[in-house]
């Protein structure tokens, strides 16, 4: 299983970001997956995720965040909008045991 996470950069505040984590492997539309951040000198928190037909989302980001999954693709999608600089981090995909090399957003004008 590898997983392989992309489209962090800089965003302005009150900015939309689409995180995007490429499996292979694993079906993203049957396995259970996770979007994680972590930013500096925090520990990893966990943002949001996929569990059979439920998606559910972390209070931190309830609101402004939509997860989903293309199974055409076989990829997980984050969309975090009016972003603010605490969504400073990186973003990691994960499943399981196995996690993604994560992602860098930097939220900042």
């Amino acid at each position: 299983v590898q997983l392989q996470a992309s489209g962090g950069g800089l965003v302005q505040p009150g900015g939309s970001l689409k995180l995007s984590c490429a499996a292979s492997g694993i079906s993203v539309g049957s396995a259970a997956m996770n979007w994680y951040r972590q930013a500096p000198g925090k520990q990893r928190d966990w943002v949001a995720g996929v569990f059979g037909f439920s998606t559910r989302i972390a209070d931190s980001v309830t609101g402004r965040a939509t997860v989903s999954r293309d199974v055409n693709k076989n990829t997980l999608n984050l969309d975090i909008s009016r972003m603010t600089p605490e969504d400073t981090a990186v973003y990691y995909c994960n499943s399981g045991n196995t996690w993604g090399q994560g992602t860098q957003v930097t939220v900042s004008s």
